[in-house]
């Protein structure tokens, strides 16, 4: 079974970090792209980030460009979500997807707030 399950959420007060994580289980993690994705409340989901299988090609929303790094550790099946600099516009609930298929995990709560 393919599983995503994301952590490292919180409250962070405005410019301050977090490190999300998401843990990959039930396929080849290091095959596929991945990408992070947002949903703040009353809103659509917004595309942050996206990482090629090996990890060498990175995109990033114009939102979060020069704050927000994606990475990921390939031999523990990882993907990592690096956010420095956050504003208050950045509070949603953060999934990380497997692009091949869309399919996300349950999310992780980031609020940026004084």
């Amino acid at each position: 079974e393919v599983q995503l399950v994301e952590s490292g959420g919180g409250l962070v007060q405005p410019g301050g970090s977090l490190r999300l994580s998401c843990a990959a289980s039930g396929f080849t993690f290091s095959n596929y792209d991945m990408s992070w994705v947002r949903q703040a409340p009353g809103k659509g989901q917004e595309w942050v980030s996206d990482i090629n299988s090996g990890g060498i090609t990175t995109n990033y929303a114009d939102s979060v460009k020069g704050r927000f790094t994606i990475s990921r550790d390939n031999a523990k099946n990882t993907l990592y979500l690096q956010m420095n600099s956050l504003k208050p516009e950045d509070t949603a609930v953060y999934y990380c997807v497997l692009r091949r298929s869309g399919l996300r995990g349950q999310g992780t709560q980031v609020t940026v707030s004084s």
